[in-house]
């Protein structure tokens, strides 16, 4: 697992380095030495999360892998308390400068009842404070982020949420897909080259055209996570791209897509998420998780698919 890396308000995210580990957080309660993560740390950090996350204990410690790892402009934070018994992982948005997020919180399930999360969750908001949110969102923080939101099966954490004043704003979800379905692609492929459309998996040559179309096409965040992707497929016709897909940004999910204009309705999308999800299935997955899903109808009809997580989002304003 990658190292924990050194934040501060001027320090560039890809700096690797040990911060202070005797050096407690101001505003954080002295019971519970709430501190900033050290490289040292990492193991023990995938370890509270593999304790504390009981739905996601496959994922957990690439969840905190992936949070370690953001873009190299995020301004972000993992902070312990004294034991090692909870983390908190939090980041400054770089769309709106005035929010911050909570990205991850885990406290072992021995270690509850303490107000450890509690502690964790001021000592967050006191550290986004500093560098000059205005809100806290329990919300994913994109591009990187370990889901949409608090998973409403994880009920203390949204009970403790509410408790400090946190608000719910909106609602997402993750689909699940069957791997074991059905995955050809064989009829379209050759329906779509009589069209001019081929389908490519991206090579490593490739990488910064297709990350290029996504950001024109859509954003920025998203030609992030198709850079990050373990896989990526992409459509083209007379040397334009017209859609990818992207898996493996996050753990074992599928995500995120898209066709430009001029390829709709030819049946591009289909192929793309069919292709990606058969490699994923390749590797040995059963199942993948569509992530933070807009467009339900199209998954569940081209592949079946259908809506299982939830996430509630919540905020507050800090004073």
């Amino acid at each position: 697992m990658p190292g924990i890396r050194e934040i501060s308000g001027t320090r560039a995210a890809s700096e690797i380095g040990e911060l202070s580990g005797t050096r407690e957080l101001s505003g954080t309660r002295e019971v519970s030495g709430i501190r900033e993560a050290v490289a040292a740390d990492a193991e023990a950090l995938a370890e509270i999360a593999g304790a504390a996350l009981t739905h996601d204990v496959g994922e957990s410690a690439s969840l905190v892998a992936r949070l370690a790892t953001p873009p190299a402009h995020r301004s972000w934070t993992a902070l312990v308390t004294r034991g090692l018994d909870g983390v908190v992982f939090a980041s400054m948005s770089a769309r709106d400068p005035r929010a911050g997020h909570l990205d991850l919180l885990a406290v072992r399930p021995e270690a509850r009842g303490a107000g450890l999360g509690r502690a964790l969750v001021t000592a967050a908001e006191d550290w986004l404070r500093d560098r000059g949110a205005t809100e806290v969102r329990f919300a994913g923080n994109p591009p990187c982020y370990a889901w949409p939101g608090i998973d409403v099966r994880y009920t203390a954490a949204a009970c403790l949420a509410e408790s400090l004043g946190y608000e719910r704003y909106n609602v997402a979800w993750n689909m699940t897909v069957d791997l074991a379905g059905d995955l050809s692609v064989d009829d379209d492929l050759t329906r779509l080259a009589a069209l001019g459309v081929t389908v490519h998996a991206v090579a490593p040559g490739d990488r910064a055209a297709v990350s290029a179309f996504v950001e024109e096409q859509w954003n920025a965040n998203w030609a992030w996570e198709a850079e990050q992707a373990a896989g990526c497929h992409y459509a083209v016709r007379e040397g334009e791209i017209l859609g990818f897909a992207a898996w493996g940004a996050r753990p074992s999910w599928f995500g995120p897509m898209g066709t430009a204009p001029a390829a709709r309705g030819l049946g591009v999308g289909r192929v793309l998420v069919r292709r990606c999800l058969a490699e994923q299935r390749a590797t040995g997955m059963s199942s993948a998780q569509i992530g933070w899903v807009g467009p339900l109808r199209f998954y569940a009809r081209t592949v079946g698919a259908h809506a299982e997580r939830v996430f509630w989002l919540y905020r507050r304003g800090l004073s």
